[in-house]
């Protein structure tokens, strides 16, 4: 079926949510068509585990409405969870079963009956590539293979949508790229999928469109290459050998540029967005050698996630740690 012309797999309508005096949404609206994925893109604090939690029936808004698979989240959250699977910020497995065990007694409590549960076990070892520790302990596994592990255990009962809540943080280069490629297997196969994460790259390869969310409130949306273009064109990076020039390298820089220069004292880094490729570098060049200002590093690149995350919001998508712990002090409260 055509993703554009079928019913959504996932709406959600003036989402609010609050904690004390955190707000952590403030009336969010998305879609999610079937078929497709959603990547909502933010920092810790920013409201992207709350949305999952809502969808996902643990959590009740305070005003809004939302759908997921046609069922009303607030009305019939036991039918929404027959039609869910959720992998969280942490594997969620029992260090002292193995890994057969733990898809075992899942499938058993999703009343699929003994056999069906040994079954789908094994089948969902072997897609995960889990088949030769199966029968080990999960606490012997590896921070990858438990992920994995996690995983599987969302797709125990084959669900048709599928929450993933920074699926990746932890892991290795090499983990992450393993779980991206199960990502995109399940997603070749139909699955709906919304996807939470802190790496733009990550937003990037996997998500169909990309919601942008910054203290509870959607501030842009839309496919990776329609939000890059929000930004436009090529990018000066340079680094100063003298962190104390950095701004006096903007001031005479920015009137070259098509838009203010963002700075970063700690990297020494300077990133302006500039129309004119080559003649723009060799001009900056020459004013910054006039002026005696050395260089460590400099070139051109084409913009990034990152790019418009900072053009949105004025900082990057480093993890907020304050917003954070209040949203759970507010929760605790």
């Amino acid at each position: 079926m055509d993703p554009a012309t079928s019913a959504p797999a996932i709406t959600a309508r003036g989402l609010v949510k609050t904690y004390g005096s955190v707000i952590a949404l403030d009336g969010v609206d998305i879609t999610v068509p079937k078929g497709t994925v959603l990547g909502l893109l933010g920092p810790n604090g920013a409201g992207k585990t709350t949305i999952v939690r809502v969808l996902s029936t643990l959590i009740k808004p305070d005003s809004g409405s939302a759908q997921v698979a046609g069922v009303d989240v607030i009305a019939q959250p036991r039918s929404v969870r027959r039609l869910i699977g959720l992998s969280g910020q942490y594997a969620a497995v029992d260090e002292y079963l193995t890994g057969y065990e733990n898809l075992d007694m899942i499938g058993r409590l999703y009343h699929l009956g003994a056999k069906r549960s040994r079954e789908r076990a094994r089948e969902l070892l072997a897609a995960f590539r889990l088949e030769d520790a199966g029968d080990r302990p999960s606490k012997t596994y590896s921070g990858g293979m438990r992920r994995r592990l996690d995983l599987a255990g969302a797709l125990v009962a084959d669900p048709p949508v599928l929450f993933l809540d920074e699926p990746t943080t932890g892991l290795d280069p090499r983990g992450r790229t393993d779980m991206w490629e199960v990502i995109q297997g399940l997603v070749a196969g139909g699955t709906t999928l919304l996807l939470t994460t802190q790496y733009l790259e990550e937003a990037d390869l996997l998500a169909d469109e990309i919601v942008v969310i910054d203290h509870g409130r959607i501030i842009a949306q839309g496919t990776s290459d329609q939000l890059k273009s929000q930004v436009g064109g090529e990018r000066l990076e340079l680094t100063v050998k003298d962190g104390s020039r950095l701004s006096e390298a903007r001031d005479l820089l920015e009137p070259r540029g098509v838009g203010k220069a963002a700075l970063d004292e700690r990297s020494r880094q300077l990133v302006m967005p500039i129309a004119g490729g080559a003649e723009v570098l060799t001009e900056a060049l020459r004013i910054l050698d006039a002026a005696s200002i050395g260089l460590d590093d400099v070139g051109l690149r084409r913009p990034t996630l990152d790019d418009v995350f900072l053009s949105l919001t004025g900082h990057a998508t480093e993890q907020d740690e304050d917003d954070t712990a209040k949203i759970k002090e507010g929760a605790r409260s």
